[in-house]
């Protein structure tokens, strides 16, 4: 039975710390502006809608997180993997930035980090 406990007190540990499940982010304190659209508190992706006329839409990261501007990747069949044009942009907190590319934003770092 002893070993038992040894083994599960990790687990123990990790869930009374109030840390975050892997591989999920939690929601970001602030706002998030993109365009003329502000989320507080924003968790995950939001769809970047690009003027018509061409012109940069507006980011503002007035988060407590980094935030990411996915651009689009190449997929064509038989490179297999994803190649990218451009790299995507990262804001820190308090950053922006006016872009005429990218298709959404992600709050946190997955995109950052490879996921």
């Amino acid at each position: 039975m002893r070993r038992i406990t040894q083994l599960l007190r990790p687990l123990a540990a990790a869930t009374t710390t109030g840390s975050a499940a892997p591989g999920h982010t939690p929601p970001a304190s602030g706002f998030l502006t993109i365009g003329a659209t502000t989320y507080i508190d924003p968790n995950g992706h939001y769809p970047i809608d690009h003027p018509p006329d061409g012109a940069p839409a507006l980011v503002i990261n007035d988060t407590d997180h980094y935030v990411t501007v996915v651009t689009e990747r190449d997929r064509s069949p038989g490179r297999g993997h994803d190649s990218t044009h451009v790299a995507d942009i990262v804001l820190a907190p308090g950053g922006r930035t006016e872009t005429r590319r990218g298709h959404s934003v992600q709050v946190g770092w997955a995109r950052v980090m490879g996921g």
